[in-house]
């Protein structure tokens, strides 16, 4: 599968999914003016990519300092395939990275954690 990469701009995040390396990334801001527009080619990305990992571990790294209304329902819809390849014995680990003296990133992390059950382990740095 060829690898997505995504350079970061000023309203969207940087984004390295590398299939090879079963690494995925998405770090930096995201507000653009439409969100579902940018996450399309993510989602599709990714639920190709999930489509043949039963029994795999697919390892997620997120660093979202900023994201808007859109780009959080489309950070859910991301959690969500995450959540059913899980169910369907993927070994997703996820691991969100926030800024400790930033509350806004550290609550954004809580509030998604609650949601999942896969392992999901908030990085403060």
């Amino acid at each position: 599968m060829e690898r997505l990469f995504l350079k970061e701009s000023k309203s969207t995040p940087f984004v390295d999914f590398d299939a090879d390396k079963g690494m995925l990334l998405i770090k930096g801001q995201s507000y653009p003016e439409d969100a579902f527009l940018f996450y399309k080619p993510l989602l599709d990305w990714l639920k190709e990519y999930l489509a043949g990992k039963v029994g795999q571990e697919v390892l997620i790294e997120v660093t979202l300092t900023y994201s808007n209304t859109s780009s959080s329902k489309c950070i859910m819809m991301i959690l969500d395939l995450l959540e059913e390849a899980a169910d369907h014995n993927v070994k997703v680990k996820l691991k969100w990275i926030c800024n400790v003296q930033n509350e806004y990133e550290q609550e954004c992390a809580e509030e998604f954690k609650e949601d999942y059950t896969f392992p999901f382990e908030i990085v403060l740095v």
